[in-house]
């Protein structure tokens, strides 16, 4: 009690009871309520006040003290804005019946609370909270129940007490109910040993919020956990940028630099290191240091690509039957295969692993379906899934990292493709179901835009494949890199241990593609002013910044007037922030293309608007619903809490052939997808693109950024800007080196295998065909 008055001396504080609540989110236990003030140290005279925060089960007339500032809604007046609270528990034996005969204890009616009261006193929540085996004590009261009332009250009382300690550090309810739920009553105790588990443990809790308790709390500069978490902070913070390691010595100095620790002092960095080292937190090796998962994955996907490459092939094709069948298939498909493409069909199905890469209209997709049929020809098996009794027997297995690239394989080819995630039967936290122990069944493994692939997800695929399938990785070089860390695909090709072919000679520049052009000038540094000319599939609109949302809805309007499907068009920028930036985009195209009405649904979450009808697109993988980082939807309904037998708010969204149901806590894995970012858009193709690009980007505007958003487009390409800034940015490489270690990895484990680069095609070369 003397601490509860000493947090109300120093804290503002409203005493008093709930009247009634005006909104509550179950799913983030977020409530808008309405309080009758008791009593107050704020300077507030009103008999009642609106209140707002993170609760967890709070009841009517129950006093409680919540603390908080006031704050003005624009539309709303006054309100008050909780960062803790906590429940005046009854010290009379009347209060004390009514509290545990309240709802907030399931199964304790008057008389229970009665008996209760009067075996423990007045005293009662104190006995129970410092030993809720006491109530074992009371007669009648089955020990089911007293175990249950035990366990509720050390929770209720337990996450207040809690929330309020944790207030004085700046953390919100919001935060505290994540740290409590993950700790339970230690919440404190580990606070105040090492606040810096919270880091790790607790989504969104921040380093320097750790730093600063930690220092409130005593712990010293140079505490061995202070260093140990700012070592592994700093290797989840290069995550981000790709790294799959970092130097030693670079990691010392980004951990001096975090942690403030003099330079004459670094020595006791690297000692934490070794320590961290010892106990497998981080992995070093020679003049490396990894997080574990990262250092695993790459041992294991050089580990397992060895094993697969070991198994040779059993029986080689002729190279006049090669010939023969080739020739068949360019009867039936009415095309002729060119030398490279030739080439890489002979070479893929004579290969255990082979890579094929290429820009736009090399072919890629022609030379997969010639790989599909070949190998249906000579090994005499059906490309009809339905052929086969058992799905397992089906030879062909194709997929993609993200759900629209699996949608285009699969339209492509004409046979069933999938994510990989979904190949691999994804699980939670429980990893994949497909692995070393229970690999994938079928012949001959195709994965495309293998450039999006990171070291984690890499790993995962190479372990679940067995060793008699052949694999075929295809992807585009100078695309954008993957998300996550690693560059596996560029790894692969720079360390010429695998069969190799790229297509160089491009098909659609034939007939007439500027987008092609474009694309490949920028491929091969040929780019000029000159290229910028417009053309039917192409064209540049000049404008700056302060112009670029009225060019993009004057291209929309223009579209829509012309009859033109909007849903078509997809615009593509570097950025989220500044007047040119995605964000903005999305709410100018919003209001232009689906505007408020009084009859359509809208819902908002933190400052965004949807609608029904909104485009949106997918930011994470939601592999439990079908859905992938990526997946583009719109959408169909908006549900309000009254509207549905779970009470929350819902929103549908339609993805293709499936719809996808999310509660408001969920509504931070999908966004407006009028305008998104080019990263996004990888693995995608687009009818109609729009480029922005403009000298407020020039942080981002990199060479592989700019081919990865002209080849996203189809039909029609329109870069909206500066065409310095376009110019400049395709003359920019992508300095942003990634450390990885896949190429020495590889090198070592397959120097006993003989595999050399697949030759270039000479153009001058004798063709197979001259033979014919």
């Amino acid at each position: 009690m003397e601490q509860d008055q000493q947090t109300m001396d120093e804290q503002g504080y409203i005493k008093g009871e709930i009247l009634y609540t005006i909104f509550h989110n179950e799913a983030e236990h977020f409530s808008i309520i309405k309080i009758r003030v008791q009593d107050t140290n704020e300077d507030f005279k009103e008999k009642e006040i609106v209140a707002k925060g993170y609760f967890s089960n709070l009841q009517e007339q129950t006093p409680y003290f919540f603390y908080g500032t006031f704050e003005r809604h624009a539309r709303f007046g006054l309100q008050y804005k909780v960062s803790s609270y906590k429940t005046i528990v009854p010290n009379t034996k009347d209060g004390l019946v009514a509290y545990l005969s309240s709802d907030l204890f399931y199964g304790i009616g008057k008389k229970t609370a009665e008996r209760i009261v009067e075996h423990l006193g007045e005293t009662a929540i104190t006995q129970i909270l410092n030993d809720g085996s006491i109530l074992q004590g009371v007669p009648g009261l089955k020990k089911e129940t007293a175990e249950r009332l035990a366990s509720s009250i050390q929770e209720n009382q337990g996450f207040e007490h809690i929330a309020v300690y944790l207030a004085n550090y700046g953390v919100g309810l919001k935060m505290a109910q994540r740290i409590y739920k993950e700790y339970k009553d230690e919440a404190i105790e580990v606070l105040e040993e090492d606040p810096y588990q919270y880091v790790f443990a607790i989504e969104g809790f921040g380093f320097r919020t750790a730093d600063d308790i930690a220092r409130q709390n005593g712990l010293s500069m140079t505490h061995p956990n202070r260093i140990g978490a700012g070592c592994i902070y700093i290797l989840q913070k290069c995550i981000q940028d790709g790294h799959v390691y970092i130097p030693i010595e670079f990691c010392v100095d980004q951990v001096g630099e975090l942690l403030s620790i003099h330079s004459e002092e670094v020595r006791i960095i690297t000692e934490q290191m070794e320590e961290l080292n010892k106990e497998k937190k981080v992995i070093m090796k020679d003049t490396k240091v990894y997080l574990p998962s990262l250092y695993y994955a790459e041992d294991g996907f050089a580990a397992n690509l060895k094993r697969i490459m070991e198994k040779p092939i059993k029986d080689e094709t002729p190279l006049a039957e090669m010939m023969k069948i080739t020739g068949d298939i360019e009867e039936s498909e009415v095309l002729s295969y060119g030398k490279e493409q030739f080439s890489a069909i002979n070479q893929s199905l004579h290969s255990k692993v082979m890579i094929l890469t290429g820009g736009p209209g090399t072919g890629k997709t022609t030379v997969i379906k010639g790989i599909l049929k070949a190998y249906a020809t000579i090994h005499d098996v059906s490309l009809n899934p339905k052929d086969y009794d058992d799905p397992a027997e089906f030879p062909f297995v194709l997929t993609a990292p993200t759900g629209r690239a699996a949608k285009r394989l699969n339209e492509s080819t004409g046979l069933p493709a999938l994510t990989i995630h979904r190949l691999l039967g994804w699980n939670g936290s429980n990893g994949f179901n497909k692995d070393e122990q229970e690999q994938l069944s079928g012949k001959i493994l195709i994965v495309d835009e293998f450039s999006m692939v990171d070291i984690w997800l890499a790993n995962s695929l190479f372990k679940a494949i067995p060793d008699e399938m052949q694999v075929l990785l295809v992807g585009d070089e100078d695309q954008l890199p993957s998300v996550g860390p690693g560059q596996v695909l560029t790894d692969l090709l720079n360390s010429k241990l695998l069969p190799l072919v790229r297509l160089n000679e491009v098909y659609r520049q034939k007939e007439g593609s500027k987008i092609i052009q474009l694309a490949h000038e920028i491929k091969n540094n040929q780019l000029t002013v000159q290229s910028l000319q417009n053309d039917k599939d192409f064209s540049f609109i000049a404008c700056n910044e302060h112009q670029m949302l009225q060019v993009v809805t004057s291209i929309f309007t223009k579209a829509k007037e012309k009859g033109l499907d909007v849903k078509e068009i997809q615009v593509l920028a570097p950025m989220y922030r500044s007047q040119a930036g995605i964000t903005m985009i999305n709410q100018q195209l919003q209001q232009l293309i689906n505007p408020k009405t009084k009859t359509k649904r809208e819902v908002k979450y933190h400052d965004v608007v949807y609608r029904v009808g909104d485009k949106v697109i997918q930011l994470v993988n939601q592999p439990e619903d079908g859905v992938y980082n990526g997946d583009i939807g719109e959408v169909v309904a908006i549900f309000r809490e009254e509207e549905n037998v779970d009470n929350v708010e819902q929103v549908v969204i339609a993805f293709d052939d499936k719809e996808v149901v999310y509660e408001r806590n969920n509504y931070i894995n999908f966004t407006h997808a009028y305008c998104i970012s080019i990263h996004k858009s990888q693995g995608s193709e687009f009818p109609i693109v729009i480029l922005p690009v403009v000298s407020t980007y020039y942080r981002m505007l990199r060479k592989n950024l700019l081919y990865t958003a002209i080849t996203r487009s189809k039909e029609s390409l329109i870069i909206c800007g500066e065409q310095q800034a376009f110019l400049k940015g395709i003359q920019t490489m992508d300095t942003n080196k990634r450390y990885t270690s896949l190429k020495e990895q590889l090198s070592g484990r397959m120097k006993d295998l003989k595999m050399e680069e697949a030759e270039e095609v000479d153009e001058e070369e004798i063709s197979p065909y001259d033979f014919m």
